[in-house]
């Protein structure tokens, strides 16, 4: 990168954990805040995605706070080993990804400190809970409408995000036959023509496209794009070098055309793609209000998704590529909703104008910046690099 550009990373790096520090220490029991001004709850979630940006930071007092999240995490977990959705919060439940989630964060979190033991009792009845989320009692987990991050959009049964997150968290506790059984049913075709045939199972490939299905269930499947659990599937080895480099120019190439019918106006990809629009089977008279194309989760831009994408480029070697993807989202990360501060590190813009439209000084927001910018510099995916390198 140019002396000028790379400057401007290193002072975007210097912000995001400047943003990281202010939010470590927030009015919910000393526990990190969501985001600087808005959302001073700690959302289980948020804070477990901080650990990618928290992990290659080296910075001992956010790596205390993640720690104090993880302890506090264990302490109000469910007699049956599911974790809640506010880290303070036991009664606050329901949620398809913050169990997850945190068995990711706790392999990640060991890696980092050497602990390999680290809170074994909560990850041993966390992993027992999942096991009870397969409703055909094999792998993939399923869900209920709005329980994952999109807690405004509907994704029904098996989830692509949430299995690529079950399938990272074997491969880092070292559950690799359990996770080859899971690559094996993720990698077969969704099941078109109306009927199911007997002893056949639904997996998440799509056929004649090089990305994963949104969601499968039975006969039903969506074959709308998510940016985010393709690029998780990308950095955990489930696509296959070549399904990666495939979807990676099917994404730019359906970016362009979004640019050029007016849909987008950033050099990002949108989380969601093609919008919900109220003429399709699938738009909820909420989405109107929430939901709205090109908003939110129906196809806005979020930094932190967008950091995954960044070093999903690197794990497909994608380099140059990443490296103009990690300039755009350094400038996309400057957009406030105040307009007076110099990094808003915002929760999410509207992909048709790139306006700020969420909270500044979202946690994840920094953090993923900074996990991008290290994929970038390095030329690897720290953590990934260890699920991704298993034998297929």
């Amino acid at each position: 990168m140019q002396s000028v550009i790379w400057q401007e990373v290193k002072e975007a790096k210097k912000a995001a954990i400047e943003v990281l520090l202010h939010n470590a220490h927030g009015s919910y029991h000393g526990l990190p805040r969501t985001a600087g001004w808005g959302y001073p709850e700690p959302y289980t979630r948020d804070l477990m995605f901080s650990i990618f940006g928290i992990g290659v930071s080296e910075n001992q007092k956010l790596i205390k706070s993640i720690r104090k999240v993880l302890e506090t995490l264990s302490a109000n977990q469910t007699d049956h080993g599911h974790i809640p959705s506010l880290v303070h919060d036991k009664e606050d439940r329901g949620s398809s990804d913050t169990t997850p989630l945190f068995l990711l964060c706790v392999g990640i979190f060991r890696k980092v400190t050497g602990e390999h033991d680290f809170l074994q009792d909560a990850v041993h009845k966390a992993l027992t809970w999942m096991e009870y989320q397969s409703p055909s009692d094999r792998y993939l987990v399923a869900q209920q409408p709005t329980s994952d991050w999109r807690d405004e959009q509907w994704v029904i049964g098996y989830g692509l995000y949430v299995n690529t997150i079950v399938y990272s968290y074997l491969r880092l506790l070292g559950q690799h036959g359990r996770a080859d059984m899971m690559r094996k049913e993720m990698r077969k075709f969704t099941i078109t023509g109306g009927v199911q045939p007997r002893h056949v199972r639904e997996g998440l490939a799509i056929k004649n496209k090089p990305y994963y299905a949104l969601w499968s269930y039975k006969i039903h499947n969506s074959n709308r794009f998510d940016l985010l659990g393709n690029s998780l599937a990308i950095l955990s080895g489930i696509a296959s070098p070549s399904r990666a480099d495939e979807m990676i120019s099917w994404i730019e190439d359906e970016c362009a055309d979004m640019v050029i019918r007016g849909e987008l106006a950033v050099d990002m990809p949108p989380n969601f793609f093609p919008f919900i629009k109220p003429e399709d089977t699938d738009w909820l008279p909420r989405y109107e209000v929430y939901n709205k194309p090109g908003d939110y989760h129906n196809g806005g831009i979020w930094p932190f998704v967008c950091g995954f994408y960044v070093a999903a480029l690197v794990a497909a070697k994608r380099y140059k590529l990443a490296g103009e993807k990690l300039i755009a989202l350094t400038h996309i990360i400057k957009n406030s909703n105040s307009g007076n501060i110099e990094f808003g590190f915002n929760e999410w813009l509207k992909a048709q104008n790139g306006k700020a439209m969420g909270q500044d000084w979202q946690t994840w927001s920094a953090a993923l910046y900074l996990f991008a910018v290290k994929c970038v510099e390095e030329k690897r995916t720290p953590f990934f690099d260890m699920i991704r390198n298993q034998p297929a």
